[in-house]
């Protein structure tokens, strides 16, 4: 069974987004140990990009569905297949994918990987991703601030995968989704580092995505949003001479630790079941 995990959740970000202010990645550019990386406060590093340089949503993502539309119907009949997976194992990986707090967020993806990511094993990935996490989710945030539109535990009335966390994410808008951006992000960025991986890796981010549906609190049109805030995320890191550097690193930490045949903390067979839960007529497959 997979365990249910912390939530955190993205909203210290609207407080410090005006303090945003780094170099890039130069400090993950060392050849051994990565050095320190700036940190903010709630546990999150410094991103890699300066708030100039993030995507703004505004620019390129339409407003969301209106309540009227057929895209909203179509967003209410997603949610309402998704309900039914409340109570499953699918149930509790999503709600453990909801958990962005390190260490535990960095093993998300370690089973598609094939390899562990860890600060002792993987110390530039490790980084790499830890601070890539603050670049995606916080392109997200012009718009969300732009819209806030309701979740759909706001709508629908039905349970939620952390409840604890209700309150806050009743004030944090739904569109687009900071999860599926940070998760498509991580997806790409970790199928250059282990391009062999590719397909596991991809699948994996898009489950991420998906696990936000299943735990009533995005749209299915928010989730496709966000990853495209994702993906333009890691477009702009490309342009970031240290970013490059680490992805570098982190590529040969992986190969190196394929090569010794270090196996991942997670339990990937569990994940494995749970991911192969869709519920019928999804317009999601099942992870293979």
């Amino acid at each position: 069974m997979i365990p249910l995990q912390r939530a955190r959740f993205l909203k210290p970000f609207l407080l410090l987004l005006a303090l945003l202010a780094t170099a890039g990645c130069s400090t993950l550019e060392a050849p051994t140990e990565p050095g320190p990386a700036p940190k903010m406060k709630a546990g999150y590093l410094f991103g890699c990009l300066a708030p100039g340089s993030l995507p703004d949503g505004r620019a390129f993502v339409p407003p969301p569905p209106a309540m009227d539309s057929v895209a909203f119907e179509l967003d209410r009949e997603i949610s309402r297949k998704a309900l039914t997976l409340q109570g499953s194992e699918h149930w509790k990986l999503a709600a453990a994918d909801a958990d962005l707090d390190f260490p535990p967020a960095a093993e998300t993806f370690s089973c598609a990987l094939d390899a562990p990511i860890s600060e002792k094993e993987t110390p530039h990935l490790y980084r790499l991703l830890h601070r890539t996490l603050t670049d995606a989710g916080l392109s997200t945030y012009t718009a969300k601030k732009k819209y806030r539109r309701k979740r759909p535990f706001m709508i629908n009335g039905k349970p939620n995968c952390t409840p604890d966390y209700t309150e806050r994410l009743e004030k944090d808008g739904s569109y687009p989704s900071g999860h599926a951006a940070i998760g498509w992000a991580w997806a790409l960025i970790l199928s250059e580092v282990a391009p062999q991986r590719s397909d596991a890796l991809l699948a994996r981010g898009r489950a991420f995505g998906q696990s936000r549906v299943i735990c009533n609190v995005h749209w299915q049109s928010d989730v496709i949003q966000g990853r495209y805030l994702g993906a333009a995320t890691v477009a702009r890191l490309h342009a970031d001479a240290g970013f490059r550097k680490a992805l570098a690193a982190a590529r040969r930490e992986v190969a190196s630790a394929r090569a010794r045949e270090l196996s991942p903390q997670r339990d990937c067979k569990a994940e494995a079941r749970a991911l192969k839960l869709v519920p019928p007529g999804a317009p999601w497959p099942a992870n293979r």
